[in-house]
């Protein structure tokens, strides 16, 4: 670390040695070790360096402890514990409600007007024990849990809802979600209507077909369209893909959420949302995104092991 460029910090951790600092710096206060008589403390900077390492790529405990010097459970104390101390000193700041005019603006440049954020969902492969195979399997055959969230129009997380299993349908999630209720009380987004021929509308999110047509959640049309309908879903569609984009860029920095995670089931959410947050502290400073990132998320999203299906006959 103390010889690295600017490109091998990028390619290794994700991020520029100064935002890597300066994260180190924000954790500090909670990743402090004190020495011991049967063997020194890691330092935070180390235990920062081991987390990031072990989300960013899939490579198991043995690898990383190989590139660290450190045993296999220490490595993986390291990052639920940095994981931990992301989500208790930096979710609140992070993954939060920015400046709703330049949202705003943002989307209108896109082509849509008031349009205050987009939201989706992505599964997160996981292990699951036997007698539970059932109740993660997804509609793709695989078991996950879910992650959906909303972004800003430069693909930041406003908010983030994890937990769920992935076999359940995304509207439920969604409808059981603090920022449905938020939505519906109107405290998410400040009231701030625009009239378009004559009717009021809101600040409104949008989604894709799955989703609920509601007065502050718009969907595209289906079935015949004429042109106007078409140039509607054109400009929801365009703004639809800074979500995907933004779901894209999480599992390409932090390759680690599209292999099957190795974590107990408590630990997971932990995770995800630790990813979150550095998913938009990266995008706040402007850090790269390589083409090969998304190249190497491609092959692991295409490659991930299916379950196995005599346990989970067995389960049944």
């Amino acid at each position: 670390m103390q010889v690295w460029d600017e490109k091998q910090w990028l390619q290794n951790l994700q991020m520029r040695k100064t935002t890597f600092m300066e994260l180190c710096k924000l954790l500090s206060a909670a990743l402090k070790c004190i020495n011991t008589k049967m063997r020194p403390a890691l330092t935070v900077e180390k235990q920062v360096a081991i987390a990031l390492w072990k989300l960013a790529t899939p490579d198991c405990y043995r690898s990383v402890r190989n590139q660290f010097g450190a045993g296999k459970s220490a490595i993986g104390a390291a990052a639920i514990q940095v994981a931990k101390a992301i989500n208790s000193l930096l979710l609140t700041r992070a993954v939060i409600l920015g400046n709703v005019q330049d949202i705003v603006d943002g989307f209108a440049a896109m082509g849509f007007p008031n349009c205050g954020g987009v939201i989706d969902g992505t599964h997160i492969p996981t292990l699951a024990p036997d007698h539970l195979a059932k109740e993660h399997i997804n509609h793709k055959g695989y078991l996950s849990m879910l992650l959906q969230a909303p972004v800003d129009h430069k693909g930041r997380f406003t908010d983030i809802n994890m937990g769920w299993s992935g076999k359940v349908h995304d509207v439920h999630i969604f409808r059981n979600s603090g920022l449905f209720r938020n939505m519906q009380e109107e405290t998410f987004f400040p009231v701030w209507k625009i009239i378009i021929s004559d009717v009021e509308m809101p600040i409104v999110i949008l989604g894709d077909p799955a989703y609920p047509l509601l007065l502050w959640l718009m969907k595209p049309y289906t079935g015949s369209l004429d042109s106007s309908k078409e140039q509607f879903n054109h400009r929801l569609n365009k703004c639809r893909m800074v979500v995907e984009c933004a779901f894209g860029h999480l599992k390409g920095h932090w390759s680690s959420l599209l292999t099957r995670l190795d974590l107990h089931e408590s630990n997971i959410s932990i995770v995800v949302a630790a990813c979150c947050v550095l998913h938009n502290i990266c995008e706040s400073k402007g850090e790269a995104f390589l083409a090969g990132w998304r190249v190497e998320a491609d092959f692991l999203a295409a490659h991930i092991e299916q379950p196995d299906t005599r346990a989970i006959r067995r389960a049944h």
